[in-house]
This record gives C-alpha cells, structure tokens and sequence, in this order.
C-alpha cells in the first residue's frame, strides 16, 4: 500500500481474527492508488479478503480528535509530502 503510492501510513489496529485497520493520509487520487494496492495484495494472500473500505476526502480537522488519523511525531518524520 504504502509503496504503491504517496501515502504516509498513519496506523493500523489489529481487531483480531485476523482482521486489522489500516489508516493511510495523502492526496485523494495517491489515497485510492493505495488502498487498490492493498486490496490487491489482500486478494492475493490465502483466504485474505478485504470487508470493507472508505475513503474521507478533505477530512475536517475536529475529526484528528474523534479519529486516529492525526499525524503523530513517530509517522511525521515519515511523510511523503
């Protein structure tokens, strides 16, 4: 994912059963390029399968404090742009 596209991976949780969230920050178009670029991969590995994905284009900045989508000072030395 991250290396299909100018994307900074900001986190990712393990839900469990095998189930994770992955939560990438960058221009919408280098967003979509990566999350095709991890349901490709998804596809790919036995049994893996992609539930579900979703793209929040311009996302306000009250929802850094609702969500964990807030660049943090160990991914802000990673950013691509």
């Amino acid at each position: 994912m991250v290396k299909a596209a100018r994307v900074t991976l900001v986190g990712y949780e393990k839900i469990g059963s095998g189930r994770v969230t992955v939560i990438v920050r960058g221009d919408v178009s280098e967003v979509q390029a990566s999350v095709s670029a991890g349901i490709e991969a998804a596809n790919r590995v036995n049994g893996g399968e992609v539930l579900s994905t979703h793209i929040i284009a311009r996302p306000h900045e009250n929802l850094e404090y609702v969500l964990p989508i807030r660049y943090t000072e160990e991914v802000e030395q990673f950013r691509t742009y």
